[in-house]
């Protein structure tokens, strides 16, 4: 019995006199608690709690509506052109053939050729480009044409070294391109 009185001798004046005496006790208090709360309660569903997931799918639409895709079904409208106007397949040709250039031909000539093709935008952006940085030499198939709306098409050209693909919209005076983009195979 001297054992059981020293230690508890031991735990009355040392032990819970000190700080870390008294934050162990608390912390054994504060376990038993939520130990015992959770043999009383039972078992619980584990998707109770902080889970906010939802029991059936979120629709944001009526399925029942209508198609509400941005994808439709029905055929690209038919690229408008004036009579006596370039057709975007003729724009197409007409520009890549400047766009190719030939040899020995300057920077000022290249841009020249270019200017009454392409709108305003894109011949600013084309300011600083050399002839000499074209990637490709010749046209070496027919233009496809993807029609986006009436005034918006999409040509692609294949060419020695890749694909052209040109984006054209209708202006007053005919079809110009509005974007040049390289692809390389």
């Amino acid at each position: 019995m001297t054992v059981m009185r020293r230690a508890l001798e031991f735990l009355a004046t040392r032990a819970l006199r000190s700080r870390l005496g008294v934050a162990l006790v608390i912390a054994v208090l504060v376990l038993g608690v939520v130990g015992a709360a959770r043999l009383v309660s039972g078992p619980g569903d584990p998707t109770d709690g902080l889970s906010s997931r939802p029991n059936r799918p979120i629709t944001t639409v009526d399925p029942t509506a209508g198609d509400d895709g941005a994808i439709s079904t029905d055929a690209p409208p038919s690229p408008v052109t004036r009579p006596g106007d370039r057709t975007p397949e003729q724009t197409a040709d007409r520009f890549a053939a400047a766009w190719l250039g030939r040899p020995g031909m300057t920077a000022e000539q290249w841009q020249t050729g270019l200017r009454p093709l392409s709108t305003p935008a894109l011949t600013e952006k084309l300011a600083g480009a050399e002839p000499g940085g074209v990637p490709a030499e010749e046209v070496t198939g027919p233009p496809a044409v993807q029609s986006r709306t009436e005034t918006f098409v999409e040509v692609l050209l294949p060419l020695d070294t890749g694909r052209l693909r040109l984006e054209l919209i209708a202006a007053d005076g005919g079809w110009l391109v509005d974007v040049l983009d390289w692809e390389r195979p």
